[in-house]
Protein backbone atom coordinates (compact mmCIF):
# COMPACT_ATOMS: atom_id res chain seq x y z
CA UNK A 1 0.00 0.00 0.00
CA UNK A 2 2.76 2.24 0.49
CA UNK A 3 2.19 5.61 -1.83
CA UNK A 4 -1.17 4.84 -2.10
CA UNK A 5 -3.45 8.01 -2.59
CA UNK A 6 -6.44 7.88 -0.57
CA UNK A 7 -9.19 10.57 0.46
CA UNK A 8 -11.74 9.84 3.48
CA UNK A 9 -14.80 12.00 4.56
CA UNK A 10 -14.87 12.37 7.73
CA UNK A 11 -12.02 11.23 8.70
CA UNK A 12 -11.58 13.19 11.89
CA UNK A 13 -13.09 10.93 13.95
CA UNK A 14 -14.80 7.42 14.74
CA UNK A 15 -14.56 4.57 11.83
CA UNK A 16 -13.07 7.60 10.11
CA UNK A 17 -10.05 8.44 11.65
CA UNK A 18 -9.40 4.58 12.11
CA UNK A 19 -9.47 3.88 8.17
CA UNK A 20 -7.28 7.34 7.88
CA UNK A 21 -4.94 5.85 10.74
CA UNK A 22 -4.72 2.28 8.69
CA UNK A 23 -3.55 3.59 5.51
CA UNK A 24 -1.21 5.64 6.68
CA UNK A 25 0.19 2.99 9.01
CA UNK A 26 0.58 0.76 5.78
CA UNK A 27 2.67 3.85 3.90
CA UNK A 28 -0.26 5.38 2.15
CA UNK A 29 -0.84 9.08 1.48
CA UNK A 30 -4.20 10.46 3.10
CA UNK A 31 -6.40 13.64 3.08
CA UNK A 32 -9.46 13.56 5.16
CA UNK A 33 -12.71 15.72 5.67
CA UNK A 34 -14.47 16.86 8.82
CA UNK A 35 -16.69 19.18 9.68
CA UNK A 36 -15.08 19.54 13.02
CA UNK A 37 -12.78 21.84 12.94
CA UNK A 38 -10.25 21.25 16.26
CA UNK A 39 -10.92 17.19 14.64
CA UNK A 40 -9.03 18.39 11.56
CA UNK A 41 -6.30 20.15 13.28
CA UNK A 42 -5.75 17.36 15.41
CA UNK A 43 -5.35 14.88 12.90
CA UNK A 44 -2.08 14.04 11.66
CA UNK A 45 -2.98 13.95 8.28
CA UNK A 46 -3.60 16.63 5.84
CA UNK A 47 -7.06 18.00 6.01
CA UNK A 48 -9.99 20.26 4.95
CA UNK A 49 -12.42 21.54 7.05
CA UNK A 50 -15.84 20.79 5.24
CA UNK A 51 -19.22 20.59 5.70
CA UNK A 52 -20.36 17.01 3.49
CA UNK A 53 -24.42 17.96 3.30
CA UNK A 54 -23.04 21.13 1.38
CA UNK A 55 -22.21 20.64 -2.34
CA UNK A 56 -19.85 24.12 -2.60
CA UNK A 57 -17.69 22.25 0.61
CA UNK A 58 -17.99 19.05 -1.41
CA UNK A 59 -16.66 20.53 -4.09
CA UNK A 60 -13.54 22.41 -2.44
CA UNK A 61 -12.53 19.16 -0.22
CA UNK A 62 -12.05 17.42 -3.16
CA UNK A 63 -10.37 20.31 -5.21
CA UNK A 64 -7.87 20.65 -2.53
CA UNK A 65 -6.89 16.80 -1.52
CA UNK A 66 -7.00 16.14 -5.47
CA UNK A 67 -4.55 18.76 -5.96
CA UNK A 68 -2.32 18.10 -2.84
CA UNK A 69 -2.65 14.16 -3.65
CA UNK A 70 -1.62 14.28 -7.55
CA UNK A 71 -4.82 12.46 -7.95
CA UNK A 72 -6.10 9.22 -5.97
CA UNK A 73 -6.65 5.96 -5.99
CA UNK A 74 -8.65 4.92 -3.03
CA UNK A 75 -12.09 7.44 -1.92
CA UNK A 76 -13.28 6.28 0.96
CA UNK A 77 -17.14 7.96 1.28
CA UNK A 78 -17.38 7.72 5.42
CA UNK A 79 -18.88 11.00 6.05
CA UNK A 80 -22.25 11.16 7.67
CA UNK A 81 -24.93 11.81 10.47
CA UNK A 82 -27.15 10.13 13.03
CA UNK A 83 -30.20 11.70 12.06
CA UNK A 84 -33.00 12.20 14.34
CA UNK A 85 -34.26 9.74 16.50
CA UNK A 86 -37.80 9.97 16.25
CA UNK A 87 -41.43 8.33 14.76
CA UNK A 88 -41.80 9.70 11.20
CA UNK A 89 -44.74 12.10 12.26
CA UNK A 90 -42.32 14.13 14.42
CA UNK A 91 -39.18 13.93 11.71
CA UNK A 92 -39.40 17.37 9.86
CA UNK A 93 -38.65 17.72 5.73
CA UNK A 94 -35.43 19.33 6.39
CA UNK A 95 -34.12 16.39 9.34
CA UNK A 96 -34.65 14.34 6.22
CA UNK A 97 -32.46 16.06 3.65
CA UNK A 98 -30.04 16.96 6.10
CA UNK A 99 -29.71 13.33 6.32
CA UNK A 100 -29.44 12.12 3.02
CA UNK A 101 -27.42 14.95 1.68
CA UNK A 102 -24.49 13.73 4.17
CA UNK A 103 -25.07 9.96 3.91
CA UNK A 104 -26.29 9.91 0.27
CA UNK A 105 -25.75 12.54 -1.73
CA UNK A 106 -22.29 13.58 -0.29
CA UNK A 107 -20.98 9.94 -1.60
CA UNK A 108 -22.38 10.32 -5.20
CA UNK A 109 -20.89 13.99 -5.56
CA UNK A 110 -17.46 13.09 -4.10
CA UNK A 111 -17.34 10.04 -6.26
CA UNK A 112 -18.54 11.91 -9.41
CA UNK A 113 -15.77 14.75 -8.34
CA UNK A 114 -13.30 11.67 -8.28
CA UNK A 115 -14.18 9.48 -11.34
CA UNK A 116 -11.78 11.53 -13.66
CA UNK A 117 -8.80 10.96 -11.21
CA UNK A 118 -9.23 7.05 -10.65
CA UNK A 119 -9.47 6.68 -14.39
CA UNK A 120 -5.52 7.20 -14.08
CA UNK A 121 -5.05 5.42 -11.39
CA UNK A 122 -3.99 1.72 -11.69
CA UNK A 123 -5.86 0.48 -8.42
CA UNK A 124 -8.81 2.81 -8.74
CA UNK A 125 -11.08 2.11 -5.67
CA UNK A 126 -14.30 3.42 -3.84
CA UNK A 127 -15.17 2.33 -0.61
CA UNK A 128 -18.51 3.69 0.36
CA UNK A 129 -19.25 3.17 4.30
CA UNK A 130 -22.76 2.54 4.74
CA UNK A 131 -24.75 0.05 7.76
CA UNK A 132 -26.24 -2.84 9.07
CA UNK A 133 -29.26 -0.54 8.83
CA UNK A 134 -28.66 -0.65 5.02
CA UNK A 135 -29.77 -4.16 5.56
CA UNK A 136 -33.00 -4.07 7.86
CA UNK A 137 -35.49 -2.13 8.51
CA UNK A 138 -34.80 0.10 11.46
CA UNK A 139 -37.68 1.62 13.43
CA UNK A 140 -37.27 5.39 14.66
CA UNK A 141 -34.73 5.55 12.54
CA UNK A 142 -36.13 5.97 9.12
CA UNK A 143 -33.91 8.80 7.83
CA UNK A 144 -30.98 7.39 8.44
CA UNK A 145 -32.16 3.31 6.67
CA UNK A 146 -33.45 5.35 3.63
CA UNK A 147 -30.15 6.67 3.49
CA UNK A 148 -27.72 3.52 4.17
CA UNK A 149 -30.12 1.85 1.90
CA UNK A 150 -29.24 4.11 -1.08
CA UNK A 151 -25.41 3.81 -0.42
CA UNK A 152 -25.75 0.10 -1.52
CA UNK A 153 -28.00 0.80 -4.30
CA UNK A 154 -25.57 3.28 -5.22
CA UNK A 155 -22.31 1.11 -4.69
CA UNK A 156 -23.85 -1.88 -7.14
CA UNK A 157 -24.88 0.84 -9.69
CA UNK A 158 -21.61 2.59 -9.95
CA UNK A 159 -19.72 -0.89 -9.72
CA UNK A 160 -21.25 -1.93 -13.17
CA UNK A 161 -21.10 1.72 -14.48
CA UNK A 162 -17.25 2.20 -14.04
CA UNK A 163 -15.91 -1.68 -14.07
CA UNK A 164 -14.98 -1.37 -17.62
CA UNK A 165 -12.69 1.33 -16.10
CA UNK A 166 -10.97 -0.73 -13.46
CA UNK A 167 -12.35 0.96 -11.05
CA UNK A 168 -13.76 -1.19 -8.11
CA UNK A 169 -16.69 0.08 -5.81
CA UNK A 170 -17.73 -1.48 -2.75
CA UNK A 171 -19.97 -1.21 0.27
CA UNK A 172 -19.02 -1.82 3.67
CA UNK A 173 -21.74 -2.79 6.26
CA UNK A 174 -20.73 -1.88 9.81
CA UNK A 175 -22.78 -2.93 12.92
CA UNK A 176 -22.75 -1.15 16.31
CA UNK A 177 -18.76 0.47 16.32
CA UNK A 178 -17.16 1.28 19.73
CA UNK A 179 -17.58 4.98 20.39
CA UNK A 180 -19.69 8.16 21.65
CA UNK A 181 -22.05 7.67 18.62
CA UNK A 182 -23.32 4.52 19.07
CA UNK A 183 -23.72 5.35 23.02
CA UNK A 184 -25.83 8.23 22.16
CA UNK A 185 -27.67 6.62 19.91
CA UNK A 186 -28.52 3.98 22.41
CA UNK A 187 -29.10 6.40 24.86
CA UNK A 188 -31.88 8.13 22.33
CA UNK A 189 -33.74 4.72 21.70
CA UNK A 190 -33.68 4.11 25.56
CA UNK A 191 -35.30 7.02 26.17
CA UNK A 192 -38.04 6.41 23.69
CA UNK A 193 -38.26 2.83 24.75
CA UNK A 194 -38.71 4.18 28.57
CA UNK A 195 -36.10 1.70 29.86
CA UNK A 196 -32.74 2.18 30.71
CA UNK A 197 -29.68 1.94 28.96
CA UNK A 198 -28.26 -0.48 30.06
CA UNK A 199 -30.98 -2.62 29.31
CA UNK A 200 -31.78 -1.41 26.03
CA UNK A 201 -28.05 -1.90 25.30
CA UNK A 202 -28.18 -6.07 26.27
CA UNK A 203 -31.42 -6.10 24.50
CA UNK A 204 -29.76 -5.48 21.45
CA UNK A 205 -26.36 -6.95 21.71
CA UNK A 206 -28.71 -10.00 22.22
CA UNK A 207 -29.61 -9.56 18.49
CA UNK A 208 -25.78 -9.84 17.34
CA UNK A 209 -24.55 -13.11 16.81
CA UNK A 210 -20.94 -12.43 18.95
CA UNK A 211 -23.03 -10.13 21.57
CA UNK A 212 -20.19 -7.18 21.20
CA UNK A 213 -20.06 -4.41 19.38
CA UNK A 214 -17.54 -4.05 16.67
CA UNK A 215 -13.91 -1.91 16.62
CA UNK A 216 -13.38 0.83 14.56
CA UNK A 217 -10.33 -0.93 13.52
CA UNK A 218 -12.01 -3.83 12.05
CA UNK A 219 -13.93 -1.72 9.88
CA UNK A 220 -10.64 -0.40 8.97
CA UNK A 221 -9.18 -3.68 8.46
CA UNK A 222 -11.87 -4.48 5.78
CA UNK A 223 -11.00 -1.28 3.94
CA UNK A 224 -7.67 -1.86 3.55
CA UNK A 225 -8.48 -5.91 2.23
CA UNK A 226 -11.05 -3.59 -0.40
CA UNK A 227 -7.85 -1.27 -1.25
CA UNK A 228 -5.48 -3.86 -1.90
CA UNK A 229 -4.40 -6.52 -4.37
CA UNK A 230 -5.51 -8.85 -2.51
CA UNK A 231 -9.40 -7.41 -2.81
CA UNK A 232 -8.56 -7.07 -7.07
CA UNK A 233 -11.60 -9.32 -8.28
CA UNK A 234 -14.06 -8.11 -5.57
CA UNK A 235 -16.69 -5.21 -6.57
CA UNK A 236 -20.12 -4.41 -6.47
CA UNK A 237 -20.12 -5.89 -2.98
CA UNK A 238 -22.27 -5.23 0.20
CA UNK A 239 -19.89 -6.61 3.13
CA UNK A 240 -21.48 -6.73 6.41
CA UNK A 241 -18.71 -5.99 9.21
CA UNK A 242 -21.24 -6.54 12.04
CA UNK A 243 -20.23 -9.13 14.52
CA UNK A 244 -23.32 -11.15 13.30
CA UNK A 245 -26.18 -8.88 13.77
CA UNK A 246 -29.71 -11.04 13.57
CA UNK A 247 -32.26 -7.78 13.03
CA UNK A 248 -32.23 -4.33 14.25
CA UNK A 249 -35.87 -2.94 15.73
Amino acid sequence: MKGVRVIITGGGSGIGAAIADAFSACGGAVHISDIDEQAVAASQHAGSVADMGRLQDVGRFMGEALSRLGGVDVLVNNAGIAGPVAGIEAITPADLDAVLSVNLSSQFHCTRLAVAALRESTRGCVINISSAAGKFGFSLRTPYAASKWGVVGLTRSLAIELGPDQIRVNAILPGAVEGARVRTILAAKASQAGIDVAEYTARAMAKVSLRRMVPPQDIANMALYLASPFGACITGQAISVDAGIESMS
